[in-house]
Parts: C-alpha cells; structure tokens; sequence
C-alpha cells in the first residue's frame, strides 16, 4: 500500500500544471477517497468519494487571522505519506476491539505571507482532515478570527438538524427535525448527518476537541446547496436559565483562538456509511482520531449502573446504598441540593449546606460514604459550573478525602475555547483524584473519552429528563449517539413513560443507547427511603419488585461487540450487544406499529441459548404491564415481534454451552 501511494503522490505531483496539484488519499479498502487541491484558484479545496461516487463536490477552507494571511495562493512544497494497520482494546466501549486503519498524506504549502500544513486521512469508517500551524514570522502565538468550512453538494439533501442556536434555547438537547440542507440555521450541532443516497449516508463530524472553539453548521451562502462550519466566539455578560442552565449573552468581538505556535487544529470529519445502522456501528473512528489513553494504570475505572438519590438525607442514602448493593447497581449519585442552591453564585462545594427547598436534612456525607464503602458501592455528586469553575483545585482533594469516586458536572459552558480548555483540563484533573466523570447539559464529545477514560459519559442529548418521544429516541440513536457515550438518563415509574413510549422501551434504552455510566430509575425513590413531598420532580414513586427489573439487574453498560439489526431513523430501531458469551437486545418503535423480524446468525454457530424475551402487554396485571416469555435460541433462529406503536422490547440471551 505505501508503494502504491508513491507511485499516485509522484504521479499527480508531475501532472502538478494540469490537475493543480490534486492529492488523492484511498482508505485501504479504497471505497474512501479524499482529494485534496491545495493550490486552486479558490485556495484550498477538498472533495470525498464513496465507491467510486462524488459524495461531497469540490469544496472549500477559509482561515481569517490578523496576524498571518492565509488567503494569497499557496504553493505545493512538500508531500509525506504513511499508512497505518492497528487496532486497540478497551473494557470502556461499544466494542472491546476497535481497528484503526488508514492512509494518511501530510500536506507542506507555502505562499508569501503564511505557511500551512495539512494533515488528510483516508480510513474504510470516513475520511478527517486536520490544519497545522507551524511556527513562522517570529510569531509566539497567533490568533484566528474563524475557520470556515464550505461543504458542497450536488442536491439539496435531507440533513437531521437540532434547533437553531439562539438566547434560552438549548441546541444540542434539542429536538431534531428532517429538513432540507438549504434550510439550516445557525448553530447545528454535530455530527450532522446526511442523507445522500439510499445507499450513501454520511456525517459531517469533530474530533479531538480539547483547546479549541467548537464548530457548527449553518446553510452555506457560498454553494446553492451548501453548509458552512465556523466556530464558535465567547458569550460576554453571561446569564442562565436556572431551570435549563441555557445560557444567553452577547457575542465577543475578540478573536476565536489565541494559541502558541505551532498547534494543530481539531479533527474535521466526513463518516460515511451504506446505511444509518453502518454509521453507528462505526462511531470508533471518533475516538481513533484522539490520542491513546494517557492513564496507565486504568484499573480503578470501574463503568456500571447508577441510582440518583433525591431526597439528599442520610436515611435515603443508605436506603439507596442498600438498593444498589442488591440490584447489581455499582453507583449512588447525590444531585443538586447538597452544597446550597446551586444556581447562586455563592453556593460553595467545599460544604454541605443543604437548600431547603430541596431536603431538610440531615446529609452525613462521611457516614454515606463509608456505609457504601462497607457494602461495595461507588459515591457521586453533583457540582456545577458555578463552584467548579472557582473551587475546583479546592474541592477535588476534599471528595477524595470523603471517599468520592465520581462527580457529575453540571451546567457546563461549551462553545469558545475558553470553556472547552477548562473543561478538558478539569477531566485530567479529577484522573489525578482517580475520580470518574460525567458531564451534563450542552456538552457533546468528540473522543477524549479515548485519552482519559475516567471521563465515562456525558448528556448532550434530549434525554428522559425532558420527557423525550421513542420517535426522539429513535433519531437520538443514529445522529448524536455518532458522537459518543450518551447519558440519557433512562425512567421507569415516573408517569412521563406514559408519555414518552412504553416499560419494555425503556428497558431497551439501556442497549440502544450507549453509557458505560447507565443512570436508571432518574425519578424514583429506593423502598424505605423517606417520602419526599416537595414535587420539584413530579411524581416520584417507589421503586417496585416487578419480574422485569432482573433485566436492568444483568443488563452490563459496556461491551464487546454491537449489531444494529434494524435501522429506520425516527421510526424503528433494534440494536443487539454483546457481553462476553451473553447477548442483549433492545428494540425501540416509534409512531406506527411495525412487525420486527430477527435472524439470529450473529449467534455462535453450534451452541444453544436460552432467551427472555420482555414486551408490552395490557393483559399483565402489573403497574408496569411487561409480559416475560422464554425461548430457546441457536444461529439458525428467527423471530416475529409484533410491536404497537411507541412500544419495545428487550431480550437477554444466555449461551448455555
């Protein structure tokens, strides 16, 4: 393969007078091509093939700086190829075995007021490139006003956007709509995803955010069918909704990056798949373009199952404890409340100063945490932005000292570069502590999860706190879950099922959506924990006994290996994952009712499962009404399922020998 990519780089570089120093980079599969024209009369250009098809046309980079020029023409200076065949392993993911194979071409141009570099990379998942900013004219650090990406294409495609990004409103928990590309608006989240064929789906992406404005997507004024990616400046004056935590302010007028030379940009990433299904199953290549895992002894990270106690005493915490002990659970999480009222700027995480609007006390955070420790449970808690922000150098040495094994933060800013390098260096810190993490509210990943394991999950998405549709749901699985890990924040008495689907749905949340951090039960209260009657969560209920709950009891949060078995986004979706010799799938319908047929080949060839199927059913007598069938399963096996509308199912597969 490298003898090849010679031959193509020293064959275009001498036709350089009549293809403008075209660059062609193929995944190794060669299904993936990114040419790249670096010396256009447009400046930079790039255009992606799939199978031989044009998916993205000749498209442009735009970079805006005071301090250095990049808009006079560049010229060619240099060319460095390299291919890589690897593969890593993790105890973290969606798969325990991730390849990571790919051709890559580093791109040296010169023209007479800048020097770039570009870094282009062809893998069978997509296709990423990246910029560098080598040190020149003297320059310690510069600063780039934008980045603008042009992306064109040849038809005005349906794209899957979240809501425009304004003052109160909360973009990348958002709903999403199926609109044409030429409608965007400001603000779109990524990835974005892209229906170009019925065999040709991609998504535009970013990678390895860590030091750097975020990018979003907006309808291009450049190309007739266009999207433009730019990033994201700072809000001035910042004020909160204290219920959603959306910010509003004023946009800055300084520059959108300030960094010491040289640096590298994030990674800027096309997915492409056959079908929506592919696309998930090939999210890795996210997490393949940040760096390895910087940790080195990974042994205390321990993924699992959480149950948020809501009360915030004493007696509902070792209610809660006791719960978890015996239901398989690994985690007991302590939310807002604790340390005052949390949208107060005075509030102070070094304390337990309860708000009384929340608990009455008492909250005996030690004797909590040195019961769960006696009975084989992990403490978190809650902290916000407010307190991290100014405390957090204060607060991490203090949770260590109180037994803390993960904190959950909360209300994060996200966007400028400010708040992603806070954000990033916060993660690293809480390592240090050997403290998980998960992150709540706007706040999407691009792969650093991969570098620093401890960072579990994050929310990003309309999840069940937001009484969220199977419909949502069933988009959520196939555009954010591109993403990463999704805290969704699954229910199960609170009424608001009612409104969101069915029982046996969100059993089946636990498997389609992704979260080495699963919280289950968001709304509901242990047996015996006191009564908590301030209705700040609705109805919160007592958690029962029912048959099904032994699902959520074995269900793992990560995996070795996963199968998307069917895929019509917004519609349907049934996702099957393994663990070690163990099978679980989850199925999820949307509005219409759909007959579901599964073909068990997946399964070992040769060897015999028992299965418990899990589905809605009025007939049982139950609160939750979720009928149990077992049936005996091979690799030769199929299934029927009939769902209802906004219904689903769950199934646990055991192999017997």
């Amino acid at each position: 393969m490298k003898l090849y990519l010679n031959l193509i780089i020293a064959s275009l570089l001498m036709m350089a007078c009549n293809k403008q120093n075209t660059i062609e980079i193929k995944s190794l599969d060669g299904n993936q091509i990114l040419t790249v024209m670096p010396t256009s009369e447009k400046g930079i250009e790039f255009s992606v093939y799939h199978n031989g098809k044009q998916v993205i046309l000749p498209s442009t980079i735009e970079l805006k700086s005071k301090d250095i020029d990049f808009r006079k023409a560049f010229k060619l200076v240099k060319v460095e190829e390299s291919t890589v065949n690897n593969e890593w392993t993790t105890d973290l993911g969606e798969r325990s075995t991730i390849p990571d194979n790919y051709n890559q071409v580093k791109v040296y141009l010169e023209s007479k007021s800048a020097k770039l570099n570009l870094i282009c990379r062809a893998y069978n998942e997509g296709v990423a490139f990246a910029y560098e900013i080598p040190e020149q004219n003297n320059f310690k650090k510069i600063s780039l006003d934008d980045e603008l990406i042009n992306y064109q294409f040849a038809e005005n495609y349906s794209v899957w956007s979240t809501p425009k990004r304004e003052a109160r409103v909360l973009t990348a928990q958002g709903e999403y709509r199926k609109i044409p590309l030429s409608e965007l608006e400001e603000g779109c989240e990524r990835p974005l995803v892209i229906e170009i064929a019925e065999d040709v789906k991609i998504a535009l992406a970013e990678a390895k955010l860590v030091d750097y404005a975020r990018l979003s997507f907006k309808a291009s004024k450049e190309f007739e069918f266009g999207i433009t990616s730019s990033l994201d400046g700072k809000l001035g004056a910042l004020k909160q909704d204290t219920i959603t935590g959306a910010l509003e302010g004023q946009w800055s007028l300084h520059s959108k990056i300030v960094k010491a030379l040289p640096f590298q940009s994030p990674w800027r990433v096309v997915m492409i798949a056959e079908d929506h299904g592919k696309l998930l199953e090939n999210n890795y290549l996210i997490q393949n373009l940040n760096d390895p895992c910087a940790i080195k002894d990974v042994s205390w990270i321990t993924p699992g199952k959480v149950l948020r106690e809501g009360t915030l005493t004493t007696k509902g915490a070792y209610s809660a404890i006791d719960f978890v002990a015996s239901h398989n659970m690994q985690y007991v999480h302590f939310d807002a409340g604790w340390y005052g009222n949390e949208m107060d700027d005075s509030s102070d995480a070094t304390t337990i100063t309860l708000d009384t609007k929340r608990s009455k006390g008492p909250f005996d955070i030690e004797s909590i945490c040195k019961y769960a420790k006696e009975k084989g449970v992990k403490v978190m808690l809650y902290v916000n932005r407010r307190s991290l922000e100014k405390q957090l150098d204060e607060v991490l040495p203090l949770f260590e000292k109180w037994g803390i094994a993960g904190i959950k933060y909360g209300f994060v800013r996200v966007g400028d570069q400010d708040a992603t390098a806070w954000l990033h260096e916060a993660i690293k810190k809480t390592a240090k502590y050997k403290m998980i993490m998960d992150v709540h509210d706007e706040y999407r990943p691009t792969g650093f999860s991969r570098t620093y394991p401890n960072f579990l999950t994050q929310e990003g998405i309309g999840g069940d706190e937001t009484t969220v549709t199977n419909a949502q749901t069933l988009i959520h699985m196939f555009t954010r879950t591109l993403a990463g890990a999704s805290d969704n924040t699954v229910c199960y008495y609170n009424s608001r099922v009612e409104k969101m689907g069915s029982h046996a749905s969100q059993l089946a949340k636990t498997v389609c959506i992704f979260s080495p951090l699963q919280f289950l039960y968001w709304y509901d209260s242990a047996p015996m924990a006191p009564i908590k009657g301030d209705a700040l969560w609705g109805d919160t209920k007592y958690i029962g006994n029912e048959p099904e709950l032994e699902f959520f009891n074995d269900v793992p949060t990560t995996w070795d290996e996963t199968r998307v078995l069917e895929c019509k986004i917004g519609e349907l979706g049934v996702i099957a994952r393994r663990k070690g010799n163990d099978w679980f799938i989850g199925g999820i319908n949307g509005e219409k009712a759909n007959k579901v047929k599964i073909d068990f080949s997946f399964l070992k060839e040769g060897a015999k499962y028992s299965s418990k199927i899990y589905t809605d059913d009025e007939a049982v007598k139950t609160r939750t009404r979720v009928k149990i069938e077992e049936k005996q399963l091979n690799s030769k096996s199929s299934m029927e399922l009939n769902l209802k509308a906004n219904n689903g199912f769950a199934m646990h597969i055991e192999q017997e020998n």
